[in-house]
C-alpha cells in the first residue's frame, strides 16, 4: 500500500507557486529578460559583470593573477549584478548572458567587442589570450581542461544539490541531503586522492583548474561553506586542505577574492584602497 503523502508527478507540470526556501523569489522556468536596463560600462578593456560568489571570484583571482604579471590589457572595471534582486534578468545583461547567470565578461578591446559567458569559459578565453595559467604542451593542456570541466560538471552536485538541500530547502529532507553528500564526499576524496602526489591539481605548476576548483572545493574545506564543516569531515582531506590554504597566500588571491564583496577587516579595506588597476563596486 502507497504512503498517502507520497508526492505523485502530475502528467504535465506546471509552474504554479513559487518552490520556496532561499532564492525562490528569483527561479522561474522561463528564459529571458524580465526588464529593460542598461548595463554600466567603465574605462578599462574588460567588463566584469558579476558578484562575488564562488562562480564570480574565479574570474577576478585570474584577472589579479595577470595584472600581477603586468598585463595592461587585463586591467578591468567589475561591476556587481546583484542577483538577489534579479539583476541578472536585465536586458542588458541577457545580452551578454542569454543564461541570465553571473559571471559575464565583455572584452571591448576586440571589434566587435567580445561576449564571454559561464565562469570556466571566461577562464579558457582570458587564459588563452594572455598567454597564462593554461599549459600549451598538448598532453598538459588536456588534463587541465579535463580538471576544468569536471569542476563545471561536479559543482552543481555540491552547490545546487547538497548545498540547498542542507542549506536552503524550506524543510529538511533526509534522502536529498544524504544524496548529494554522499556525492559530495567522494568528490573531496577524488580531490584529496589526487593531491596525494601533486602540488597542484594538474601537478607543480599553477594554472586556471586551481582557481576554478578552488573557488568551490577550497571554500567548502576551508570557510565552513553552508556551515557543513563538521558534516562533512573537511579535516580529514588533508591533502585538499594543504592546497586550499596554499592558493589562499597568494596576493592575488587575496586581492581578487575581495572584488564585488564588502570588506570584512581591516585589512580586507587596505587590500581594497591599494587596488589601482579595476573600478571594484562595493
Amino acid at each position: 500500500m502507497s504512503n498517502s503523502s507520497e508526492y505523485v508527478p502530475p502528467k504535465v507540470w506546471t509552474w504554479d507557486a513559487e518552490s520556496g526556501g532561499r532564492f525562490a523569489n528569483i527561479n522561474k522556468p522561463t528564459a529571458g529578460a524580465t526588464h529593460e536596463k542598461e548595463l554600466p560600462v567603465g574605462k578599462h578593456p574588460l567588463q566584469l559583470y558579476s558578484l562575488g560568489t564562488p562562480n564570480g571570484i574565479k574570474v577576478t583571482i585570474l584577472l589579479e593573477e595577470l595584472l600581477s604579471l603586468g598585463y595592461e590589457g587585463a586591467e578591468y572595471d567589475a561591476f556587481l549584478i546583484n542577483i538577489g534582486e534579479g539583476a541578472q534578468f536585465s536586458s542588458g545583461f541577457v545580452d551578454i548572458n542569454p543564461n541570465s547567470k553571473i559571471p559575464a565578461l565583455l572584452d571591448t578591446s576586440t571589434d566587435p567587442s567580445t561576449r564571454v559567458f559561464e565562469s570556466g569559459a571566461i577562464l579558457v578565453y582570458l587564459a588563452e589570450k594572455f598567454g597564462e595559467f593554461l599549459p600549451t604542451d598538448p598532453s598538459a593542456r588536456a588534463e587541465c581542461m579535463s580538471w576544468i570541466f569536471w569542476q563545471m560538471g561536479s559543482a552543481p552536485y555540491l552547490g545546487g544539490g547538497f548545498g540547498h538541500f542542507y542549506a536552503y530547502a524550506p524543510e529538511k529532507y533526509e534522502y536529498p541531503i544524504n544524496r548529494y553528500a554522499m556525492e559530495v564526499k567522494r568528490q573531496l576524496d577524488l580531490l584529496d586522492k589526487n593531491l596525494d602526489a601533486r602540488e597542484y591539481i594538474c601537478g607543480e605548476e599553477y594554472n586556471i583548474s586551481d582557481i576554478a576548483i578552488h573557488s568551490w572545493y577550497g571554500t567548502l574545506v576551508l570557510n565552513n561553506a553552508y556551515g557543513a564543516s563538521e558534516f562533512l569531515e573537511v579535516e580529514s582531506y588533508k591533502n585538499l586542505g594543504r592546497w586550499a590554504k596554499q592558493i589562499t597566500e597568494r596576493p592575488a588571491y587575496k586581492r581578487g577574492s575581495l572584488v564585488n564583496r564588502k570588506p570584512n577587516s581591516p585589512e580586507d579595506k587596505e587590500i581594497l584602497e591599494r587596488h589601482d588597476a579595476s573600478d571594484i563596486k562595493l
